[in-house]
């Protein structure tokens, strides 16, 4: 059965474990002499140049295509172009709008396909951020980890992660910007524990990682206003990660804006993880790849 990565949950704990291992592992070239599809309808610098990068390290050709020149439902089907693609590629990869595209990309392809991000998940930053903590902090599954701010795609599947290995995670997220009840009854039955608060102060004290992303996502801007002012009060500053444990780490997806979410002496400061974290994307996308690539056969 073909194996797709459009969701961190997609993996059990112990191939978790096993991509963790494969992205710190030396890359193999595993993909000499085949090609790999890199959808995006949503432009991306990390995403892109660690993706591209991934599969000339594995051997292969990655063909980069933005969403317009394909026009997914528009000019075609999703279903007519993913046949399509998966007749001269060997890995389908998608940066996309709705996470219904990686779906219906999966269901009718018969090489695996990645999510390279969609409105609910983006799996590839998560492990990237795992292997960062495992280097730089210490075992997830022995870590709390804290979020700060919109509770979105970057925190759904950092949680799910972090969880699986059965670490900790606290939340502290506006009213109405947060997992929710329903939400973390999911989470917690991953593994580990699960903390949700309003208050970032509760959701960071004690934690030995503080990881926040942009209050504005791509697709949000005409809600600019109104979230600066519901965020207004979960900065990542250094008074809050004064609160953290002793040796706490801060990370950060990117793009950031010094500032907003987090201040220009933290993201910048001792603390920080961010270009590690960012560079980590290169492991991570060698490790699903690697890993998905061996499931094919």
């Amino acid at each position: 059965m073909t194996r797709h990565l459009l969701d961190i949950t997609d993996l059990a704990p112990g191939e978790l474990r096993h991509v963790l291992a494969l992205s710190t592992a030396a890359p193999r070239r595993l993909l000499e002499g085949k090609g790999v599809a890199l959808v995006f309808e949503k432009p991306s610098n990390r995403t892109r140049h660690s993706m591209e990068m991934a599969v000339i390290q594995m051997g292969g050709h990655p063909v980069y295509t933005r969403g317009e020149e394909i026009g997914l439902d528009t000019r075609e089907t999703v279903e007519d172009a993913t046949r399509i693609m998966a007749g001269y590629h060997s890995v389908l990869a998608a940066r996309v709008f709705s996470h219904s595209t990686v779906e219906r990309m999966a269901a009718c392809s018969p090489v695996p396909v990645v999510n390279m991000l969609s409105d609910r998940s983006h799996p590839l930053q998560a492990l990237a951020d795992l292997v960062t903590m495992k280097e730089h902090v210490g075992a997830p599954d022995t870590l709390r980890v804290a979020w700060v701010g919109d509770y979105n795609n970057v925190a759904r599947s950092l949680a799910e992660a972090v969880l699986m290995l059965g670490g900790s995670m606290s939340f502290g997220c506006p009213e109405g910007y947060g997992p929710g009840a329903h939400e973390v009854t999911r989470l917690t039955a991953l593994g580990g524990s699960v903390r949700d608060s309003t208050d970032p102060r509760a959701a960071v004290d004690g934690a030995n990682v503080v990881h926040t992303d942009t209050w504005i996502s791509m697709g949000q801007e005409a809600e600019t206003a109104a979230r600066r002012e519901v965020f207004a009060g979960y900065i990542v500053d250094e008074a809050l990660m004064s609160r953290a444990a002793g040796g706490a780490r801060f990370m950060h997806c990117m793009p950031a804006h010094r500032g907003e979410e987090v201040s220009a002496g933290v993201f910048d400061g001792p603390r920080s993880l961010v270009i590690a974290q960012g560079h980590h994307r290169l492991t991570a996308a060698r490790g699903a790849l690697t890993f998905l690539v061996e499931a094919q056969g």
